[in-house]
């Protein structure tokens, strides 16, 4: 019987091995990352909503109401609270403190020729403004990281 003394390379079993444990690390790190970003977008989405509960009271110092969601020349609830927190005196401090990448030119929201701001969650989602009579503030929802509205993962204002 021949004895090899110096055996190179690595049996086949030893590379299933190594891939094996690279897989499962790599699904682990892909994991925590993307629990990481979630984390971060709720974060600059809170501060988002904090920034705009700020200029809604601005708003409702100056006007003593709140922005009215169903005005004419706003094509999206959005546009609405964009244009007419913008329109506002001393409100331009709050808007300017939004990040720009979650302040975006939408084509199909135009009046006049002129293209109207919307505000957009940081997954891409326009954010949803609601303002009913009978409440006492103004809710602000995102879709959240599923970017479908009424599911159980949208995040409010308050």
């Amino acid at each position: 019987m021949q004895t090899y003394k110096n055996k190179h390379g690595l049996s086949l079993i030893e590379i299933l091995i190594a891939v094996s444990i690279v897989a499962v690390l790599a699904t682990i790190t892909i994991g925590i990352v993307s629990h990481m970003d979630n984390q971060s977008n709720e974060r600059a989405l809170t501060s988002t909503f904090t920034l705009l509960d700020g200029a809604l009271g601005g708003y409702y110092e100056y006007w003593k109401s709140f922005p009215d969601p169903n005005m004419s020349p706003y094509p999206t609830s959005s546009a609405a609270l964009y244009g007419q927190l913008r329109s506002t005196p001393g409100l331009n401090d709050y808007l300017e403190g939004i990040n720009d990448k979650l302040i975006k030119n939408n084509p199909v929201a135009k009046n006049n020729n002129t293209v109207i701001p919307e505000i957009y969650d940081p997954w891409g989602t326009v954010l949803n403004y609601k303002y009913i009579q009978s409440y006492t503030f103004p809710k602000i929802i995102s879709a959240g990281p599923d970017k479908l509205f009424g599911t159980s993962d949208d995040i409010e204002n308050r």
